[in-house]
């Protein structure tokens, strides 16, 4: 089972990105951000024909996020998270897939800070905080996916101390993610790779993405009933380099059984 996360950065206008890659690396589910669409205008005709049923949850010109699955139809059990302090963003989507609980989710950015778009930030932090132990004691086999806008450690950075005050790096961003770990995730990427320079976001701007200078911000988070299943983890990596890419590289997660 190949379960990704991947923010596109626009679906309607990376498309064919999006579809290039699918037909590539065949992931059995995918969690999207940032569709940037309103429900109306996601390419359900375009996605279906690539072999994926869909759930989505869109918003026009901002957020949105949507779950594929070529292993059977995403059954929806939430759509927005519980307290999320201003639920008319489109930031949540939970389904069940084939046996698992699939959370694909897009955390506020959060930048500048300080101000209302960071405390937006932590609060919202603090509601999936509460979700996410909710879930745990559920005991089902959960994973999530997304885009967390959140850079957990010095090593999951280019140059840390040219984000020390940026919203994605603050401490009190860090402390609220590790504490979700503290509850008994496990991190697929840092699990399988402890030491390695995984990156899977480079700026659009200073050449970054040539320079390898990048943050790791999208993750696969595995609950206790799942982890001991998890046999690979990586990054497609050359995605962000094809023509029109989105400023992210797809991430993804082998399962066995």
């Amino acid at each position: 089972m190949k379960i990704a996360t991947y923010n596109v950065n626009g679906i309607n206008g990376r498309l064919l990105v999006l579809l290039r890659w699918l037909a590539e690396a065949m992931p059995d589910i995918v969690c999207l951000q940032e569709l940037k669409a309103p429900d109306e205008r996601f390419p359900q005709a375009e996605i279906e024909a690539a072999g994926y049923q869909a759930l989505w949850h869109g918003q026009k010109s901002w957020n949105g996020v949507a779950i594929l699955s070529r292993v059977g139809m995403p059954v929806e059990t939430r759509r927005g998270l519980p307290g999320d302090p201003d639920p008319g963003q489109s930031r949540y989507l939970e389904a069940a897939v084939s046996g698992l609980l699939i959370g694909a989710l897009y955390v506020p950015n959060g930048n500048p800070r300080p101000g209302p778009k960071y405390d937006y930030k932590l609060a919202w932090l603090a509601a999936f905080q509460a979700h996410a132990a909710d879930l745990l004691r559920s005991g089902l086999p959960v994973v999530l996916a997304g885009d967390y806008n959140i850079i957990p450690t010095d090593s999951d950075v280019y140059k840390p101390e040219r984000w020390r005050e940026d919203a994605l790096f603050a401490p009190e961003v860090r402390a609220a993610f590790a504490a979700i770990m503290q509850q008994g995730w496990t991190d697929a990427l840092r699990t399988l790779h402890p030491e390695a320079t995984i990156y899977t976001f480079w700026d659009y701007f200073r050449n970054a993405y040539a320079r390898n200078a990048g943050l790791r911000i999208d993750h696969l988070l595995l609950s206790p009933a799942i982890a001991g299943r998890l046999a690979s983890a990586t990054v497609d990596h050359h995605v962000r380099g094809w023509e029109k890419s989105s400023d992210h590289a797809p991430a993804w997660i082998g399962l066995s059984g």
